[in-house]
């Protein structure tokens, strides 16, 4: 039986099925517009084309969400018996889905909140699956919309980039960022904050990159239990690297995450990306 309160997300959380499946949650995709095709996140693609395309400076679109897909997906939910549902997503300062789906919340057959994670990738999924938790135990609407804030805001996101042309190029980061990147061959670290992507540090190579993510992330963990996401695009060896210094180093770790990125964030980021989120196991 679904529980009262139904939870949604968009694709940027990149969960995956089986999580999604086991929590009950329903993901709208996000679309990005790659040459003559249109392409849901949600769907399996070949990261090698997108990669051709962003080095091919190709045009590349992406595309928030419609607002009648968050009404089927509203839809959907009340049919299934969900009394509310909370709606989780990506930054507002970065797109324009958490718009689309309070459009469609004020149509929706049963209430809806609409909840900005001020974050992307693992920082929004992360906070999906403390409300679906939430929710699967019963609690009320305006507490599972609070959990997810809660764990949002308490969530910790870095990554590294190869290049902030792209990013500069999508107009996530400020034009001066990436000129400096560019004039200085730089390898950039950045993070979430206040609902923006910016620049916190910048390295010479992609090998001292990665062990300053790792600094980051256990600086970050404290001795708290936490969970933790490795993400990377066309970076598999990498993230594997990452996960396995920092299984090493953070004994209460509960569990790692690791997965390769979409295409509406490959797009603005490029390839070579690799991040890694923190996320408080339990919530004070």
């Amino acid at each position: 039986m679904s529980p009262s309160v139904a939870v949604v997300t968009d694709s940027t959380a990149y969960l995956g099925a089986e999580a999604t499946g086991r929590w009950n949650i329903t993901v709208v995709p996000v679309q990005v517009i790659l040459g003559d095709r249109e392409i849901d996140d949600v769907t399996s693609f070949d990261a090698g084309l997108l990669t051709h395309a962003l080095k091919a400076r190709s045009p590349i679109v992406t595309s928030r969400p419609a607002p009648e897909r968050f009404a089927d997906a509203y839809q959907r939910a009340a049919a299934d018996g969900a009394t509310a549902i909370v709606s989780v997503h990506l930054s507002g300062a970065l797109s324009g889905t958490a718009d689309s789906a309070r459009l469609a919340a004020r149509e929706a057959s049963v209430p809806v909140e609409v909840v900005d994670s001020g974050s992307i990738a693992m920082g929004l999924g992360f906070a999906a699956l403390a409300a679906a938790g939430a929710a699967a135990a019963g609690a009320p609407v305006a507490e599972v919309a609070d959990v997810a804030r809660r764990r949002a805001a308490s969530t910790s996101t870095f990554f590294y980039v190869e290049t902030l042309d792209y990013l500069r190029h999508g107009g996530r980061i400020g034009r001066g960022a990436g000129l400096l990147g560019s004039a200085l061959s730089i390898k950039p670290l950045l993070r979430m904050a206040d609902g923006e992507i910016g620049v916190l540090e910048k390295v010479r190579t992609g090998s001292r990159a990665l062990a300053r993510l790792e600094d980051l992330a256990v600086e970050a963990a404290g001795d708290r239990p936490v969970d933790v996401a490795v993400q990377h695009l066309m970076a598999a060896e990498r993230a594997e690297a990452l996960t396995k210094g920092l299984t090493a180093r953070l004994p209460r770790l509960v569990r790692m995450w690791v997965a390769e990125i979409g295409p509406v964030l490959g797009a603005h980021v490029g390839p070579g990306m690799l991040g890694v989120t923190i996320a408080p196991a339990t919530l004070d």
